[in-house]
């Protein structure tokens, strides 16, 4: 077996006996990784903790037939408790995970790593709104993935902007020639600020108004389902309880 170093997040786990654990993780180098974390469910587990939903490691991995063995794992990024201290932070950091997750199942990809870190990082200290942090992460992933949207012009025959009327399946603002039966008009806010979510142009963003920010989650949503065949749990799931600190 063949011994490497990596650094991952965590994306979700699975019991497996009575102390051990899958993990699966996104790794910088060796893309989407399922690896066993022997006796970590044990009190006495020295890195149990640090092999948690949200959390950045640095790893060391034993490489094998079918699962991976984790062997070390070195805290770089401890956002667990801050994420989870919240319920709706939680389901907004839950989607992020579940979209990296079905994402990056192809290969590595150092962008889509750096994304997913660097946003768990900005949701674990608040640094904006929650909801503009998953919407941004979302219509960002799904540009690295090559489903980037369009705001700026018609994205069948190019007529610039701007348009009001959207079409997820055909990858963002239409014009009033190409539009779809059924598509949502959005006000030229919302169609503003997700042209700002993609950019990072998160000035304009934080300025935003409540209808806006609305219109522009409806449409990650609807377009994260379309691309990835499904919708994401995470939205869906209407609040019950607050959650525990670790995400099953």
């Amino acid at each position: 077996m063949r011994l490497y170093r990596d650094e991952g997040v965590v994306l979700r786990t699975h019991n497996l006996g009575e102390a051990d654990r899958i993990v699966t993780l996104l790794t910088r180098e060796h893309g989407q990784v399922r690896a066993v974390a022997k006796g970590v469910r044990r009190t006495t587990s020295k890195f149990g903790a640090r092999l948690e939903p949200f959390m950045v490691a640095d790893l060391q991995c034993y490489e094998g037939r079918n699962l991976d063995t984790i062997t070390q794992a070195v805290s770089l990024g401890s956002y667990g408790a801050q994420i989870s201290a919240d319920y709706d932070t939680y389901r907004a950091g839950s989607a992020m995970l579940e979209a990296a997750e079905k994402l990056t199942d192809a290969g590595p990809s150092h962008t889509q790593y750096a994304l997913l870190v660097g946003a768990l990082r900005a949701l674990a200290a608040g640094q904006h709104p929650r909801e503009l942090i998953r919407d941004a992460y979302l219509l960002r992933a799904l540009g690295l993935a090559g489903w980037a949207p369009g705001f700026d012009e018609c994205v069948r025959c190019g007529e610039p902007g701007p348009h009001t009327r959207t079409a997820v399946q055909l990858g963002g603002v239409v014009c009033a020639n190409c539009r779809v039966p059924g598509s949502p008009v959005l006000s030229a806010e919302g169609i503003d600020l997700l042209g700002a979510l993609l950019s990072g142009d998160w000035p304009h963003a934080l300025g935003s108004e409540e209808h806006a920010r609305a219109e522009a989650a409806g449409f990650a949503a609807a377009y994260a389902a379309f691309h990835l065949e499904r919708g994401l749990r995470s939205l869906s799931e209407a609040p019950r309880h607050r959650p525990g600190p670790t995400l099953r």
